[in-house]
């Protein structure tokens, strides 16, 4: 079975990093990289269990997927939350790759969710996005990984609440 190492960047987030670390049940670690909050951030992702790193001036935010304990990396921002659908597919994911050797992640080095954005008027859907990667095969800079050409789509949807 693969573990996930769940990798959030943060800047005094202390109102909705909470939502999001609760519903990351399905990772097997928490990794939340601070970036000088200066409000409860701190306190809240210690609370769940994470584990926090000081973010370093010049250090690019997708570097910070070499501190993780495990190979895959799920990117989240603070603003978002797994709903229960896509956590249940994630523990599939997860359950279903027992056994499996090093192959199977190399024909899927990614994985994308569905993303559904909060507005005004409701709930906006968008195009999935690749969110759960595999650090041994793919490279990124930004605090989001890139697009990954052959990204499996997994069923649920990835909630971005607004500010």
């Amino acid at each position: 079975m693969y573990k996930i190492s769940a990798l959030l960047h943060v800047s005094n987030d202390a109102h909705r990093l909470g939502r999001a670390l609760e519903s990351l049940r399905v990772c097997d670690e928490l990794l939340v990289v601070d970036h000088g909050s200066n409000d409860d951030t701190v306190k809240i992702a210690q609370s769940h269990g994470a584990t926090i790193k000081n973010a370093i001036p010049g250090v690019e935010n997708g570097a910070y997927a070499t501190d993780a304990r495990h190979d895959w990396i799920l990117c989240v921002l603070p603003c978002e939350a797994l709903s229960e659908g896509l956590e249940a597919s994630l523990l599939s994911w997860k359950h279903q790759t027992e056994g499996k050797d090093d192959e199977d992640s190399k024909q899927h080095p990614a994985l994308a969710f569905a993303l559904r954005k909060e507005a005004e008027g409701g709930w906006q859907a968008v195009p999935p996005q690749t969110r759960l990667v595999n650090r041994q095969l793919v490279n990124w800079t930004s605090t989001l990984p890139p697009e990954t050409n052959g990204a499996l789509v997994l069923p649920g949807d990835l909630l971005h609440f607004r500010d």
